[in-house]
């Protein structure tokens, strides 16, 4: 009997912690703050780096909501998902499954301030364990309006 018991509390304390966000199923919640500073980009640094013709850009992932790409994104980005949901973690590794592990990618999201992204940290976690190094995570300190769109920082507007 003791297991039963032992089994029906433990499946309610994960069915409870995943209600409040303790505990993510398919995704990991990975503070963006994790992300070590020398892997964070500014907006003005790849803004410099998208306009720029010395080399290739850098493919750039949208790894937030959709709703916020669909209003404005970065000129050329993509979107793959909110890498804080398992379809969206899913959908940026099969995005990135054929790349050469030297790519250059940058991630970003800009749903709100950095430090309650709920992408950010999932994404970059989840690009490193699969082997990519070359990785920057755009920091976004208040969010992407705020901190891209109003600096003047070239978007495409609708999806």
């Amino acid at each position: 009997m003791k297991p039963l018991v032992t089994t029906i509390m433990l499946a309610f304390c994960i069915g409870t912690a995943s209600t409040f966000g303790a505990i993510a199923v398919g995704a990991e919640k990975i503070p963006a703050s994790s992300i070590p500073a020398e892997y964070l980009v500014q907006p003005a640094g790849l803004a410099a780096a998208l306009q720029s013709t010395s080399g290739p850009a850098p493919l750039v992932l949208q790894v937030g909501f959709r709703k916020l790409f669909d209003e404005a994104h970065i000129i050329g980005a993509e979107y793959v998902g909110a890498a804080g949901e398992s379809d969206g973690l899913a959908a940026l590794r099969k995005r990135v499954a054929n790349l050469p592990k030297d790519s250059a990618l940058v991630i970003y999201c800009g749903c709100c301030p950095w430090n309650k992204c709920p992408n950010m940290g999932a994404a970059f976690a989840a690009l490193r364990e699969l082997g990519f190094r070359n990785v920057k995570a755009l920091y976004i300190a208040k969010d992407f309006g705020t901190d891209w769109i109003d600096k003047g920082y070239p978007v495409t507007r609708g999806g």
